[in-house]
């Protein structure tokens, strides 16, 4: 649903599977060069959300990451810049909202 939702506002909104899947396509040249957001939600299969964002904070500074929270997490649990926690449950209007502000945050610094 939230991926529908996305794509209503974003274009080439790319859902995985799983962190280890995330971390292969970042990877890639082509697909990292035009990544300019990545959303982490829900407990991943073999990583936890802290240690998924800072492995791909190693690997892409300074793509922001949208961080929706899991019941066991809080935001001091994740670290660094370009990093914004949305505790559960996800009202749509706030992700959207959140999403808008880090790409454009995102691009002024860029610029």
């Amino acid at each position: 649903m939230r991926k529908a939702v996305l794509e209503r506002r974003f274009r080439d909104v790319e859902r995985v599977g799983d962190a280890a899947e995330a971390l292969c396509l970042v990877e890639q040249p082509q697909f990292a060069g035009q990544l300019r957001l990545v959303i982490s939600g829900l407990s991943m299969p073999g990583i936890g959300g802290p240690a998924f964002v800072a492995e791909l904070h190693e690997r892409l500074p300074r793509v922001p990451v949208l961080v929706l929270g899991a019941d066991s997490e809080s935001e001091t649990d994740y670290k660094g810049g370009w990093v914004r926690f949305l505790p559960r449950p996800v009202a749509v209007n706030d992700l959207l909202s959140a999403a808008d502000e880090l790409l454009g945050q995102h691009a002024r610094q860029s610029a």
